[in-house]
């Protein structure tokens, strides 16, 4: 029995972890002596740098076993967004192809798409952005369609932060390798809350993200399979396999690799199937406090565990979540100067503006309870009804 999260007491049921976690007090006890006592540079050959290096080592090994890679094909980042930039960037930089071509998704993450944007601005690389259906899932025959000669890269996400669609990877990859090109899945949502396995999924490059999974903010990883040839993202002293110079960052990475072996532990005790059901669960009680009212928002399967996405009719998200202050989650919107517009996500899956301005995000996490479950959804009920 995990004990309960010291910082989710007392304040609003937290149900926003798919923007970020909080730290797992096993993962903050894990990397404090790197803080500490085993300050030393892991690249210096005396006895200081002994056991940071170790650290990095098993580091290393510890999020190469979640994913099913080797400790080798591991390069650690200081975010998910440095990790999208270093596999796009350095993947068609690397490529010997004149007017390289890119193939990527419409409701793909920003790091991803504004990426693809400056290689089209910078480099001339002429990128597809393939359209999504309702549910927010690429179509491998339109993948298949839009790859040519000239593509040296795909980049499909494993599963949407919003909606929690999660794409068929395997088929996108084995699609994009037998043409020749390189694959890359951004999996931030995915990692530790579904299992993954590189070689299952075919994939050549894989993002990982800390504070998606109960590590803090500021260390990632990218999964390179071994073979794979890219161009650093950083220049300078040859760490990290020479893509990402700098004195490496003990602490975090001993605190992602910390976090991916407790969230292997939890995958295979069926963690996610209790996040699951409590999803479930919320949803329940909500449709059946508000009959003909709540629509499911992305697939109802393939879906993330914990996620779910819905749009309440006759009320907007930012409405109703500003009357359940005591709920802490997202809406489907943004505002701009006090006025809202539809997530980019939800309008390339075809919500028109009233649903789509009623949509808000519910992400559960490893501490949340039934009890929660069962509050929250009695305050957002309350929350529609009288406002």
């Amino acid at each position: 029995m995990i004990p309960p999260h010291p910082a989710l007491h007392g304040g609003p049921v937290y149900l926003d972890h798919n923007a970020t976690t909080p730290v797992d007090p096993r993962v903050a006890e894990a990397m404090w002596p790197y803080l500490t006592d085993w300050f030393g540079n892991p690249s210096s050959a005396h006895a200081y740098a002994r056991e940071p290096h170790a650290a990095l080592t098993r580091a290393r090994a510890q999020v190469a076993a979640l994913i099913g890679g080797q400790s080798g094909e591991i390069v650690f980042t200081g975010s998910g967004s440095e990790a999208d930039n270093l596999a796009l960037r350095g993947a068609v930089l690397a490529a010997e192809t004149d007017r390289p071509h890119v193939v990527t998704q419409v409701t793909e993450h920003p790091a991803v798409l504004q990426t693809c944007r400056a290689l089209e601005r910078l480099h001339g690389v002429e990128v597809t952005y393939l359209p999504v259906d309702a549910d927010g899932l690429v179509d491998p025959a339109a993948l298949a369609a839009a790859l040519t000669q000239r593509t040296v890269l795909v980049s499909v996400m494993a599963a949407n932060n919003e909606t929690g669609a999660v794409q068929p990877i395997a088929e996108l990859a084995r699609a994009t390798r037998a043409h020749g090109a390189v694959f890359h899945c951004d999996a931030a949502q995915a990692v530790g809350k579904l299992p993954l396995n590189v070689d299952e999924l075919g994939v050549d490059l894989l993002t990982v993200v800390g504070h998606k999974m109960y590590a803090p903010k500021g260390i990632a990883a990218l999964y390179v399979r071994d073979g794979i040839t890219l161009e650093p993202l950083v220049y300078g002293g040859g760490q990290e396999q020479g893509l990402r110079a700098g004195t490496e960052n003990v602490a975090l990475s001993v605190a992602l690799g910390a976090a991916a072996e407790l969230a292997a532990e939890e995958l295979a005790d069926d963690g996610h199937r209790r996040i699951q059901d409590l999803r479930d669960r919320l949803h329940a009680e909500l449709s059946d406090a508000l009959p003909g009212r709540v629509r499911l928002n992305g697939p109802a399967e393939p879906r993330l565990p914990n996620t779910l996405n819905i749009s309440i009719e006759g009320i907007r998200s930012h409405e109703l979540l500003a009357a359940a202050p005591e709920v802490a989650a997202s809406t489907g919107s943004a505002c701009h100067s006090g006025d809202h517009t539809l997530s980019p996500v939800l309008h390339a899956m075809g919500l028109d503006d009233s649903r789509g301005l009623s949509a808000f995000r519910l992400s559960l996490g490893r501490w949340t309870t039934v009890e929660e479950v069962n509050r929250a959804a009695y305050l957002l009920i309350r929350a529609v009804r009288t406002t």
